[in-house]
């Protein structure tokens, strides 16, 4: 079995769920891609370069993004790496950690609401599903955006532990 990377006094259930995320932000990604260099997932009525840099860009950001998470496990989530300018070395602040990655799954949480809404409610040329013909890309689209859905809950789980963790570290070194 392959040992995941993490803090020793992390819980192993956020280890888990840290590493997982980047897993399910990644089939998406890989739908874009396809989209983007032509393969057949979906019709795009006017591809342009643009179209094709803000998919690639998404999907780059999505990513990096996801793998932010590990932050919170690993020891780059509590002290800055030295190769940062200003910052390396120094510790990083355990309520703003906590603060960024809760307001990223709050507004994860929001997008992921949004985008039901806008694929169930079929909102004109905005909707996915308008773009999409016959039932098997159909199912592509669903398994490749479905996983999305437990990016805002994992990562509110793990920065959660964070906090609780990085909480007793600093009241036990304070005494």
């Amino acid at each position: 079995m392959m040992k995941l990377k993490a803090l020793p006094d992390v819980p192993h259930w956020a280890v888990l769920a840290a590493h997982a995320v980047p897993l399910v932000v990644l089939p998406s990604g890989l739908w874009r891609v396809a989209l983007t260099f032509g393969a057949p997932v979906a019709r795009v009525d006017d591809p342009t370069l643009g179209l094709a840099a803000y998919q690639l860009g998404l999907t780059v950001l999505a990513e990096l993004l996801a793998l932010l998470t590990l932050g919170l496990v690993r020891e780059w989530g509590e002290v800055f790496p030295r190769r940062l300018p200003f910052l390396g070395g120094r510790p990083v602040p355990a309520r703003g950690a906590t603060c960024a990655a809760l307001a990223g799954a709050c507004g994860l949480a929001a997008l992921t609401c949004w985008f039901t809404y806008v694929v169930y409610a079929g909102i004109g040329a905005y909707s996915p599903l308008a773009h999409i013909e016959g039932p098997f890309r159909e199912a592509l689209l669903y398994v490749c955006y479905l996983p999305l859905v437990a990016w805002a809950p994992l990562l509110t789980a793990v920065a959660i532990a964070y906090h609780r963790r990085r909480s007793l570290t600093s009241t036990s070194l304070t005494r």
